[in-house]
């Protein structure tokens, strides 16, 4: 028997007011019609995923369809987020506790112990298409074949590129396989010009490397997890990793954002940086003068018709099991994660949608275009509830790629790093 929260008693009109200034989008207060009839289903969206306008587009759409329904949306902050979903998930989010909640892809494996979130694996294939979701998406939200979280929208790393620098090197098109790759960035990598700005700490880029290889961040072994970066197939993700970052200047000790590498790509002579498309916003403000000058291409992958395998970021969408509007809060994730809202989302947001058959609706934006080629070969991070103890602190992988990148033998540093991995994977160490 599902566990209903008391909550959302009769509010009053001067209640329900000043509950539309918190709100990004907010239907019309009742007091007229069969208002006083709708149930009000909550929705917890992230700050920027998703503008003012779109929000009001939608929340006006979903209601004029579902006329018993009223949308509260409720903007919350990434900082802090996963205390305040995990506190909501435990039943003590009190009269405006969520219905609906966007969160980080990774993020939903720490949801789903317990019995936490809503099954939504019946919705999936009936309703959703689940089969054709993008993989990075759709995969950290499913556990042992039931699908928790639904995908929402995608964003992943490509090639940003100086068009201007590659001219000059003579490089026409640019490269669809590693060693094209390789060869380019060669060319690229002069005494005034750096082939790439690679960071030595960009442990995302070398995921994808290592999944490209067939290689893993590490294994689940019924529920135990190992460290796997010392896999032959991983030691050549991380060997590959190494000879393109030897193409440039890219401190050996510090990740991509120390400094920041769209910085140092506005310099003008860096030929490449890893990096989302929307950063060429921060390199246009930081160099005005690189407008009509930068390019994007996807990471190349091993084979020119294939591209590189990339970690997929972005949001899938989950349900409380408590929630005391099933219905309304399926009606609410099916609309948003269907296919005219989420085009319409990529379209306003410049983000992947949530299936590689609709990239046709960002193709117009070339960056957002490479990004959907990636994304189709997306990946995303190890679905154990606690790979973020992997991240937190000093993460083991990018502590392995500098001691790999200033000398140290690469077998033994990778084994290092997977000891320390496991046992940070490891449930039964509280």
């Amino acid at each position: 028997m599902t566990h209903v929260r008391p909550r959302r008693a009769v509010l009053s009109i001067a209640s329900l007011s000043a509950a539309c200034l918190l709100l990004t989008g907010c239907g019309a207060l009742p007091g007229s019609g069969h208002d006083h009839q709708r149930r009000t289903v909550t929705v917890w969206l992230m700050r920027n995923s998703a503008s003012g306008g779109f929000v009001d587009r939608f929340t006006k759409d979903f209601e004029a369809h579902h006329p018993d329904l009223r949308l509260s949306v409720r903007v919350q902050d990434w900082t802090g987020i996963g205390a305040k979903v995990t506190k909501v998930l435990a039943g003590h989010g009190g009269a405006d506790a969520p219905d609906v909640i966007e969160v980080g892809n990774t993020q939903v494996p720490q949801y789903v112990d317990g019995g936490r979130l809503l099954d939504l694996s019946l919705e999936s294939a009936r309703d959703l298409g689940m089969d054709d979701w993008l993989p990075g998406l759709a995969t950290p939200g499913r556990e042992s074949s039931h699908q928790y979280g639904i995908p929402w929208y995608a964003a992943n790393r490509v090639v940003i590129y100086n068009k201007d620098l590659f001219a000059e090197a003579g490089i026409k098109t640019p490269p669809r396989t590693r060693q094209a790759w390789l060869e380019a960035t060669r060319r690229l990598d002069t005494k005034t010009t750096q082939g790439i700005y690679l960071a030595g700490q960009d442990w995302y880029t070398l995921a994808g490397f290592v999944w490209d290889e067939g290689g893993e961040l590490a294994h689940d072994n019924g529920g135990v997890w190992t460290g796997a970066l010392d896999s032959r197939a991983a030691l050549r993700g991380m060997a590959f990793y190494q000879q393109l970052q030897s193409l440039g200047d890219g401190p050996k000790d510090a990740d991509e954002e120390h400094p920041s590498q769209a910085d140092r790509f506005a310099r003008g002579d860096v030929a490449q940086i890893i990096a989302v498309p929307g950063a060429a916003q921060r390199i246009l403000h930081a160099n005005p003068a690189l407008k009509g000058k930068i390019g994007y291409f996807p990471v190349p992958g091993k084979r020119a018709g294939r591209a590189g395998a990339v970690f997929t970021g972005g949001s899938d969408l989950i349900i409380p099991a408590d929630t005391d509007d099933r219905r309304g809060a399926v009606a609410v994730v099916e609309a948003l994660a269907g296919k005219k809202w989420d085009t319409e989302l990529a379209r306003t947001m410049n983000y992947v949608p949530n299936k590689s058959d609709l990239a046709t609706a960002v193709a117009g934006e070339p960056g957002v275009a490479a990004m959907a080629v990636g994304a189709a070969h997306g990946r995303a991070t190890p679905a154990s509830p606690l790979w973020a103890n992997v991240e937190a602190g000093d993460n083991p992988i990018k502590t392995y790629m500098t001691r790999v990148l200033t000398g140290a033998d690469p077998a033994a540093a990778a084994k290092r790093a997977s000891r320390v991995i496991t046992d940070r994977l490891d449930e039964s160490v509280d």
